[in-house]
């Protein structure tokens, strides 16, 4: 997890360790490699990058044809910029409403949604930043009915799954709850010592502005305590240390604290429904909410301009971007997802993008009849498969495409990531796999897309190697709309550039690096290509057309 590198800083400078190597994520603010920006796009033979041969596939099968179809595509997330300079042009926009007039012109249910809607907030246009994480909703939620209760045997049966449920929920609260304030405290004494020398250093260079390398390089001093000053900084920034990162680690661990780890903390009050039920939606217009970045990344991977010489190129050319808030800062609310689902078909979305997923799903039945809703109405749906490094053969990261004792939807695909070259590191090593539960890979390492006021950041996740193949969907159903849902998914799925033989280390959640064949870390053992999928979807549409000419 992010904190791991970080406490083994800690560790090595308060108890004086031999010293480690150590990294953070990069910020939105780093500059960016110019090799990284649209490697997705490229291919595996002409650029010898695991990319989707979408750049090929535009110049030699699309370069004199027209799309027949425009395809929307439902982003689901914490909210898209969609005044983002990269995105102009590329967001739906319900012709049907009259922007900002108070009333429901079009009789949806919704009043002003214009580009999506926000499931996160009130009519009051209050919205949810953070939330809880699931297991400690179910944890405050369920302590009163089972308080005393030491044993299953002590629980009907017909509140034995729910128990169950609530010991692993309990378990899991404890442990992360536990492991968090060590780190806090952990992270309080690194920041005295921290502090301690920060002051010394400053004092002796008489400034106060954050110390940076060059400051740090420029002390000259026979003073013992400022030379252990200095080689404590030294240490910092010889591993990559800065001020930003170290901030940012606070705050993510007193949010952890103080938000999703707290069964005090409840801001769904702000709503005040009933999440049992789908009844009454709620929410507001506002599709940008308080923290979009992570929906904006999406949202760029699929759609951003190709044509306007700015930043990256999305995937699809012909496609819109509707935008649905439901991802706090925590865990998704199931009534909000199904919510959003029901949504995205009713206002006439192609393809749902899910680059979310989580450990418990408690309402799930209201996500199981979304999802059965959308397949009953020519609707594919694309999941990114986790960054836990888990195999889902054997874990679930909700939702599922299975309900009930054997049934599930067949319109559902679900999405690993993939390193750019070939090698024992080709799949990312958070990346969750699964030979039965996850489809295929698609690029999701050190990615390029659009973040929130005309930036551009790096990023990793299956959430962006999710969107990848949204927007190889898109590419291919705006060719080829005549195809269904479950013939696209064949052909996304039968057209992979084939990597099964290949030998690769295993994502895993640790130190394990044991090597596998690709093969084995999903169903198809491949990675999305655009350009095999679009001879492939051709072959599809003739064979259909034939066979509706022979009907006549």
């Amino acid at each position: 997890m992010r904190y791991f590198s970080f406490s083994l800083l800690m560790a090595s400078l308060l108890m004086l360790l031999p010293l480690t190597s150590w990294s953070f994520i990069p910020n939105p603010g780093d500059s960016i490699d110019e090799d990284l920006v649209n490697w997705y796009n490229l291919d595996p033979k002409e650029d010898k990058v695991l990319g989707t041969g979408v750049n090929r596939a535009y110049k030699e099968l699309l370069k004199d044809r027209s799309p027949k179809r425009k395809i929307v595509v439902a982003v689901i997330d914490a909210g898209v910029d969609i005044d983002h300079e990269d995105l102009q042009g590329k967001i739906w926009v319900n012709q049907d409403e009259i922007p900002g007039n108070g009333v429901d012109d079009d009789n949806n249910g919704f009043i002003d949604d214009i580009h999506g809607w926000n499931f996160l907030g009130n009519a009051d246009g209050e919205n949810i930043e953070f939330c809880n994480y699931e297991f400690v909703r179910v944890v405050r939620d369920r302590q009163s009915l089972f308080e005393g209760v030491t044993d299953a045997s002590q629980v009907p049966d017909s509140l034995k799954a729910s128990y169950e449920e609530y010991q692993q929920c309990l378990a899991m609260y404890e442990e992360e709850r536990g492991e968090m304030e060590e780190m806090e405290k952990s992270f309080s004494a690194f920041e005295t010592q921290f502090n301690w020398y920060e002051d010394i250093l400053k004092r002796h260079l008489d400034q106060k502005r954050d110390l940076s390398p060059k400051d740090i390089y420029g002390v000259r001093s026979e003073d013992r305590e400022i030379l252990q000053a200095k080689g404590f900084f030294l240490y910092l920034f010889d591993n990559g240390f800065s001020y930003d990162d170290m901030r940012d680690e606070k705050n993510h661990m007193t949010t952890a604290l103080t938000k999703h780890l707290s069964l005090e903390f409840n801001p769904r009050t702000i709503i005040n429904d009933d999440l049992e039920s789908l009844e009454n939606p709620h929410g507001n217009p506002d599709v940008k909410g308080v923290r979009p970045s992570h929906g904006t990344l999406v949202a760029g991977i699929i759609a951003a301009n190709r044509d306007n010489e700015l930043g990256i190129d999305g995937i699809a050319s012909n496609v819109e971007i509707m935008a649905l808030r439901a991802v706090p800062d925590g865990d998704e609310y199931d009534r909000d997802v199904a919510l959003s689902i029901y949504y995205a078909v009713d206002n006439g979305a192609d393809i749902i993008n899910l680059s979310f997923g989580k450990d418990f799903s408690p309402q799930k039945h209201l996500v199981d009849q979304a999802l059965e809703y959308a397949s009953s109405r020519r609707v594919l749906i694309i999941h990114a498969a986790g960054n836990s490094g888990d195999n889902l053969d054997t874990v679930h990261h909700f939702p599922i495409k299975y309900f009930g004792e054997a049934d599930s939807v067949s319109n559902w695909i679900v999405v690993g990531a993939n390193d750019q070259k070939k090698g024992k590191n080709m799949a990312g090593s958070f990346s969750c796999y699964g030979q039965h539960s996850v489809d295929l890979f698609a690029p999701g390492v050190s990615v390029v897309s659009t973040q929130p006021g005309n930036r551009y950041s790096v990023t990793s996740g299956t959430s962006f190697s999710c969107p990848v193949v949204s927007g190889v969907a898109a590419l291919v159903w705006s060719y080829y709309p005549e195809l269904t849902p479950v013939e696209l998914k064949e052909v996304l799925l039968s057209s992979v550039t084939d990597m099964g033989r290949k030998k690769v280390y295993r994502p895993a959640n640790g130190d394990d690096k044991e090597k596998v064949r690709f093969e084995e870390l999903s169903v198809t053992g491949g990675i999305i290509n655009a350009y095999n999928a679009l001879q492939l979807a051709e072959q599809y549409a003739s064979a259909k057309r034939e066979t509706a000419g022979t009907a006549d």
